[in-house]
């Protein structure tokens, strides 16, 4: 199992690198100010983190206890994205709504492109964290 500093430098690094990519094509894309798409992201981020945290760690738990091990094959890595996205974006759309004053259809279509993006990036950005920083319960098990 991954140690609670490995999981806050996941996390941390995970959400600075996304913000700096989602932001200006978010503001590019949808046209609203950079401000306004930034501060929007900030708080998703602020958002995201906390709940990296929790559902990373319920999740490895639950690995941990079906198949004994954290390592995840593709179809876990899929699964992994998609249930936090999910998660996330059922947490975040009032906000969105809120904040880019938008109806909710508006900011559910909104935060869809960006829950896709973020689950391609997941996706991507995990296997290479567990490339660079291997969790090592999975190397004992792989």
């Amino acid at each position: 199992m991954r140690t609670k500093s490995d999981r806050i430098r996941q996390a941390v690094s995970f959400e600075l690198i996304g913000l700096a990519t989602v932001t200006p094509l978010g503001s590019w894309i949808y046209g609203f100010p950079l401000l306004d798409i930034g501060t929007i992201s900030v708080i998703s981020s602020l958002v995201a983190t906390c709940w990296n945290y929790v559902f990373n760690f319920i999740f490895d738990h639950a690995l941990r206890y079906w198949r004994g091990t954290t390592a995840k094959t593709l179809p876990l890595r899929a699964l992994h994205a998609t249930a936090f996205e999910l998660g996330l974006l059922l947490i975040l759309l009032p906000i969105f709504s809120w904040w880019l004053d938008l109806g909710y259809l508006e900011a559910f279509m909104i935060q869809l492109s960006f829950a896709l993006f973020y689950l391609v990036y997941t996706i991507v950005f995990t296997w290479v964290y567990d490339r660079v920083f291997p969790d090592p319960s999975a190397r004992a098990a792989a």
